[in-house]
């Protein structure tokens, strides 16, 4: 039996009972959400040949600082950058370094600005250059598998039906769905209950009720979904070494369906972006 709470009740750490928010918390998502919503579009115009991840990283420290908001990453059990930005095999929790992006690569960036602290968790693909036509689809399933997967955010439902979407999906355009990692709830904590698994059964999992706030965040695979964490501990790769794409959105779980706070302001779904 799941256990909810009102979250102006809840001690401000993951307990493993779902806090539901009412109309201020969502206005805080809002707020952190759309910032990070507005640094991915920002980035969009740097992704290109020859410029290192850690550029990228340095712009969203600097895109959030001067905006009154913090990085969530940095510093978070010990990891020292403010993004996680995972190219071609590396599934997720990329770490930025001075090597520069070549041409034919796919990037994920993930971002979560703390502001007011709240946290506003996102992740975009983006193209560099000129890539093939498998890595292009690959981002057109991940990202639709994605919209799939919060399609089926409205209460009554449950988690297992969101797993579901995105597996059926994904399976049936012959990719594979990562099951090592997961959404999250999100709120005022980073990290939160419950878990929000990309695969499962309908009508199985938690029931989502109104106030729930939680992110959805499919990595999905062009080969096998067995992945790996390389000896630095974070960075997770594919065990096959195929590629691998991730979309993720925070949404909040309305009287009538879903709310999604982390839409791109500019309209960008599928790179390249305008």
């Amino acid at each position: 039996m799941q256990n909810y709470i009102d979250a102006s009740q809840a001690p401000l750490k993951n307990t493993g009972t779902i806090k539901l928010y009412d109309e201020a918390g969502f206005e805080g998502m809002r707020r952190a959400c759309r910032l990070t919503a507005e640094c991915l579009d920002a980035v969009a115009t740097l992704v290109k040949p020859g410029i290192a991840t850690s550029e990228i990283d340095d712009f969203i420290f600097k895109f959030g600082a001067t905006r009154g908001a913090f990085p969530a990453t940095l510093n978070y059990r010990g990891y020292t950058k403010s993004s996680c930005i995972s190219i071609n095999h590396v599934v997720c929790h990329g770490i930025p370094n001075d090597k520069p992006l070549r041409d034919g690569d796919i990037v994920n960036i993930d971002v979560t600005f703390v502001l007011d602290g709240w946290h506003g968790d996102s992740s975009r693909m983006y193209t560099v250059g000129n890539v093939k036509r498998a890595a292009e689809r690959l981002i057109e399933v991940t990202w639709e598998a994605l919209m799939l997967g919060v399609a089926e955010v409205r209460p009554g439902n449950t988690t297992g039906d969101i797993g579901a979407a995105i597996q059926e999906f994904a399976e049936g355009e012959r990719c594979s769905v990562v099951r090592d990692f997961c959404g999250h709830g999100v709120g005022l904590l980073f990290h939160d209950a419950p878990n929000i698994l990309h695969y499962g059964r309908r009508g199985e999992g938690i029931r989502l009720k109104p106030g729930m706030i939680f992110t959805i965040e499919p990595m999905i695979n062009l080969g096998r979904p067995g992945v790996k964490v390389l000896a630095d501990g974070w960075t997770a790769v594919t065990r096959d070494r195929s590629l691998s794409a991730q979309y993720e959105h925070t949404v909040g779980v309305t009287e009538t369906g879903c709310e999604i706070f982390t839409l791109s302001p500019s309209g960008y779904t599928i790179p390249p972006y305008a």
